[in-house]
Parts: structure tokens; sequence; C-alpha cells
């Protein structure tokens, strides 16, 4: 299911991100004067995230976007939140040569005369970063966000504490981790967008043939063993995640296939609970009702991903959402997952903002 993905993120620097596909893309903004907003860079010590088997840093950089009007209007504004995709941090979605602050300041003078704070976290690590989900081994990422992130935010800024004001977006690993995010914590967020969402259902192909090298992960003896194989670094990631083994260093996980004497063999019990955890289509059984109460829920998706696996289930989770009755938007858009998200003519810019400033409250007496 990654291994054409993995390879288009080679070719663009690991990081889908703001950075290279934003200059490519870069349809300057339009060049109308506009009042600027300040962006913050903020720390936060999480005791949380103390609870790993993997090396994680506790302390976690936050930026923060404070929208044109917060110095001196005295109001609390909603708040929109961005997780990152894979080899991704925050200073990539709102450094010094990022476009969002352009692209939001233009947003809240087009007439829209809606604002709201905008804060994208760190969720990196010494493999590829978060999968948005809560392991023993390799991090509680939704307790992270929802548990430490979102009341450090709301306790420093003025925002309006309230799930109806609280969105969370992101892109391609942080698309899933938004829509996961909306599936066991609406409680805490109202709104949720995904921008090409993957991992959200069972592809084309079987995982047993996804061409891992498992000799290499097996024989491994730390995470340099691994020689950089983008691959096999994803592999473990996952299986960090979902199948969590304190017992079992040096990677403390295990996985769902398994040595046989010298055949590689599946684990099915394995297999099962982490296809289970991992494909978000396969928990709306238990979790539909959290997506039902949501003010606003759309997702997008590339139709020319190289990887068709992520094309085939973003369509198949929209056919199951209908049938649980979740209202939701669904599109697919002309392009791959990295060049249709950011400048003018983005989707952060044109599906995006647009369906925050529909569906987030931005009254805090509402």
């Amino acid at each position: 299911m990654f291994r054409i993905y993995i390879t288009v993120l080679v070719w663009l620097s690991l990081i889908p991100g703001v950075s290279a596909q934003a200059n490519k893309q870069k349809n300057a903004v339009k060049t109308h004067p506009v009042e600027t907003g300040n962006v913050v860079s903020d720390r936060l010590n999480s005791t949380i995230l103390r609870e790993n088997l993997v090396g994680l840093k506790t302390t976690r950089n936050v930026m923060v976007y404070l929208p044109p009007g917060y110095s001196t209007s005295g109001r609390s504004y909603p708040v929109v939140y961005y997780c990152h995709s894979i080899y991704g941090n925050p200073e990539i979605i709102l450094s010094d040569s990022s476009e969002v602050p352009e692209l939001l300041e233009h947003a809240f003078s087009s007439g829209q005369k809606k604002e709201f704070i905008f804060v994208a976290a760190d969720y990196s690590s010494e493999n590829i970063g978060s999968l948005y989900e809560n392991s023993t081994t390799s991090g509680r990422w939704l307790d992270f966000t929802t548990q430490e992130l979102v009341p450090f935010i709301d306790n420093k800024y003025r925002t309006i504490r309230n799930r109806n004001s609280r969105a969370v977006t992101g892109d391609f690993i942080g698309g899933r981790g938004a829509i996961k995010l909306g599936m066991s914590h609406a409680d805490v967020f109202g709104v949720v967008y995904g921008l090409h969402p993957v991992a959200l259902g069972v592809g084309t192909r079987p995982w047993t043939d996804l061409g891992v090298n498992w000799d290499k992960i097996f024989n491994a003896k730390n995470f340099a063993g691994l020689g950089g194989d983008r691959y096999c670094e994803m592999w473990v990631a996952i299986c960090q995640a979902f199948l969590p083994n304190s017992s079992r260093p040096p990677f403390y996980c295990d996985y769902f296939m398994k040595k046989e004497g010298n055949k590689l063999v599946v684990d099915q019990e394995n297999l099962i609970k982490i296809q289970h955890q991992f494909h978000l289509d396969e928990t709306l059984n238990e979790t539909y009702k959290n997506l039902l109460s949501l003010r606003g829920f759309a997702f997008d998706w590339a139709r020319y991903d190289g990887n068709y696996d992520h094309v085939y289930a973003a369509r198949a989770f929209t056919r199951k959402l209908d049938d649980f009755g979740v209202e939701h938007e669904a599109e697919e858009y002309r392009g791959t997952p990295w060049n249709k998200t950011w400048g003018e003519a983005g989707r952060f810019n044109t599906r995006v903002l647009p369906f925050l400033f529909r569906h987030l409250v931005f009254d805090s007496n509402n």
C-alpha cells in the first residue's frame, strides 16, 4: 500500500508540507493591501509524552498564528489545529517562507470578516513522526493533543473554549490524524477537514504482498540498522503504533508477519488487530455517532496518487459514511497529493478555508 507513496515522498524531500510543493505551485497571492497577523513560536512541556519507548522529546514546539485583529480587539477567537504529515514539523507550516499566514490574511480580508487562531504543533519523532494514535511504545499522541495541547492553547491565548469553535485539519497522515481526532474526540473538535487522508481502509492489494523487507526489520539492532530504508521505517512505525510490545526490543512492537524457520508467514491475529486499528473504516461501527455530532466534516483525495490504494480506500470510505448516515463533503480532485494543496489556487485556500468559515462558530456567545 505504501511502496509507491514512499518513493514519491523521497522525490519530494519526504516532507508533504508547505516547502518544495508550495514553491512549485506558488500562484502568488494577490497583492492588495491586507492587515498582517503574528506568528508566535511557543513550547509545551509534555507529561503525557514521557510515556514512550522510542526516546521522544517531551518539549514540543508549537507554532501559533494570531490573526490581525488579535492584538487590539480584546475578543476571543476560534482555533484551527493543523496536523502535519510524516517527516514534517510545525516550522514547515508556519515558517517565514510559508504561504499559510498570507493565505489566512487574504481570506480574512476578503469580505468574510471572520478570523481564527491557527496552531501547528510538533508531531515529529526519531522515526517518521506521529501516526496520531495512542501507543505505549511510540507515544500517546491523541491524549497529548486533547489533554495537553488544546488546554495549553486555551489557557495561554484568547480562545473560544467550545468544540463548535475548534477545528482540526491536516494532510496525508495528518489528514488521517484529523479524521481520527474527530472520530475519537468529537467533544473537543466540532469541525474536521482531511486533505488527502490515507489509511482510510483496505486497498487493492493484500498486506502480504507489499514488498516489505522483513528480514531487515527482524535483524536490525536499532533504528539505524534499517539503513535509511523509508519503507521499513514506515512499517516499523505502524507496528509500534498499533502492535506495541514493551518486551520486544529494539522497536518494542510485534509484527503481522513472522518467521517459521526460513519461511515468512502471516501472524493472523496480529494482522486482524493492526488492520482494524489502522484502517479508519473498520472502526466506524464504534465511532460513527461521534461523526454524526460534528458541525462540519469533509475530506478530499487526489485522483492521481501514485498509490491507487489511497484512491480506492477514499471512495469506499465516503460510501460507508453514507451507509451510516454521516453528513460529510467528499471530493476527488484532478491532481496528486502534493501539487494541489497550497498556493492561491490550492485546496487549503479554495476548499478548507471556506469550509472553516461556514462551519466554525465565531461568536463566543453561541
